[in-house]
């Protein structure tokens, strides 16, 4: 199983860490979001490292869709409810700033990328259509309503974003990262404040900022409450249909679509890490029965953190740290979201105002629904009669027959059939 991604690109390779270091910033981290924090920074001329445990690329970043867009699904009424027209209008536009930042990077890569609009359809609720358009218009958002799709399945329409964008995340990455300051195969052990201990470096830094995907220091933060992973998947096929633009549904177990060249990105068959679930199965038997011509190439797997808001945690760690900062909970908008997480980062290591920075704050309110359910799984995880355990904090894990993999249904590790770990927040290996 290889995302697409990895079929036709050399990513740049970095030596391994060794000896006693200091810095000004350490990233833990070498996905989108470390990736992006570590180019801000080189430009802005900050000491700092970047360190990944395996190869840069290698995690969550090489399995995602690739959609550049401030269209997450139909948040911004949930937003507009939650917290009022002020934080939805600034969500909006920190992510409209992000898309435009990619526009402006992209111009100089070789990396396909494509300007395309954006729709988020419903199945068969018209009214939740109507009601995103409201939240939309009270925020200054020009988008659009369609009632007719290109689509193989029957909608009750779309709320639509134009000149979004779509591109190969590696070929971008690869290019931006190969003159940064990045070690590979360096993994974080250990950390003791504000100094990270690897298998051969000792890294004294001022300031820490963790992008690993899910949070690994447990102690600080409560993530393990306020996060959950959830899995989704894709199949590429020929022959299929072009689409002409970026279509999710706006329920969470719905299908996408998207094409890359002449192929369809097919991606859905999703559930919570440790549940079951569609996966390829279901995207199967969708292609058999509406692209009958096709012809599947590649077929992977991405999981993604879900905060509790639906906004991600950027900012300092905890309340109670020094220093020491994160970024994750992208809820399947990570391509955006790292985007805004790097512009803010930058900003809290050089101690600059950023005016997005206060309203994803991890520190926020807790009191949402999705804690209570975080706190349920946990307990039953903690009770199951599995034999394997999660070394991360001790839940028992599950087997997923469609990936052959020992999943956690609390926090989202999952380990291969020899225990190898796979996802965090796991920081090793099952043991024998």
């Amino acid at each position: 199983m290889k995302s697409l991604w990895r079929k036709d690109v050399e990513m740049p390779e970095f030596p391994i860490l060794e000896g006693d270091v200091k810095t000004d910033v350490l990233i833990i981290g070498g996905g989108i979001a470390g990736i992006l924090t570590a180019h801000f920074l080189h430009e802005k001329g900050v000491p700092y490292i970047l360190v990944e445990k395996n190869r840069i690329c290698s995690g969550t970043t090489q399995n995602t869709t690739a959609k550049i867009t401030s269209q997450h699904g139909l948040i911004y009424h949930k937003l507009l409810n939650d917290y009022g027209t002020e934080k939805a209008e600034m969500y909006y536009r920190a992510n409209e700033k992000a898309l435009a930042e990619y526009k402006k990077l992209c111009n100089g890569i070789e990396c396909d990328f494509e300007t395309k609009d954006n729709y988020v359809y419903s199945v068969s609720d018209r009214k939740v259509l109507e009601q995103e358009m409201t939240a939309l218009s009270k925020i200054g958002c020009n988008a659009r309503l369609f009632d007719c799709l290109p689509l193989p399945i029957n909608t009750a329409g779309a709320v639509s974003f134009g000149n979004q964008g779509q591109f190969h995340p590696l070929k971008f990455l690869g290019n931006v990262a190969k003159k940064l300051n990045i070690f590979e195969h360096t993994f974080v052990r250990e950390m003791k404040g504000n100094i990270a201990i690897t298998d051969r470096a000792v890294i004294n830094a001022k300031n820490v900022i963790v992008a690993t995907h899910f949070p690994f220091i447990n102690k600080h933060g409560m993530y393990s409450l306020k996060l959950y992973q959830h899995r989704s998947y894709v199949i590429a096929l020929e022959n299929a249909q072009q689409t002409d633009g970026m279509y999710v549904d706006e329920s969470k177990n719905g299908l996408s679509f998207r094409n890359y060249g002449d192929l369809l990105l097919l991606g859905g068959g999703s559930h919570r890490t440790g549940k079951d679930g569609g996966n390829w199965t279901e995207l199967r038997k969708f292609a058999a029965k509406h692209y009958q011509s096709s012809s599947e190439i590649a077929h992977w797997a991405a999981q993604d953190c879900m905060s509790l808001d639906s906004m991600p945690y950027i900012g300092s760690y905890s309340a109670n740290t020094h220093r020491l900062f994160v970024a994750s909970g992208f809820n399947k908008w990570g391509v955006t979201g790292a985007m805004v997480a790097a512009k803010i980062l930058c900003d809290c290591v050089m101690e600059n105002k950023n005016e997005y920075a206060q309203l994803f704050l991890p520190d926020r309110n807790m009191l949402r629904v999705q804690l209570l359910l975080n706190v349920v799984e946990s307990a039953v995880g903690f009770v199951g009669f599995t034999g394997k355990r999660c070394p991360h904090l001790g839940c028992s894990l599950k087997w997923n027959k469609a990936e052959h993999s020992w999943d956690c249904p609390c926090h989202g590790s999952r380990f291969d059939e020899k225990g190898t770990v796979l996802d965090n927040p796991a920081n090793g290996d099952l043991k024998n």
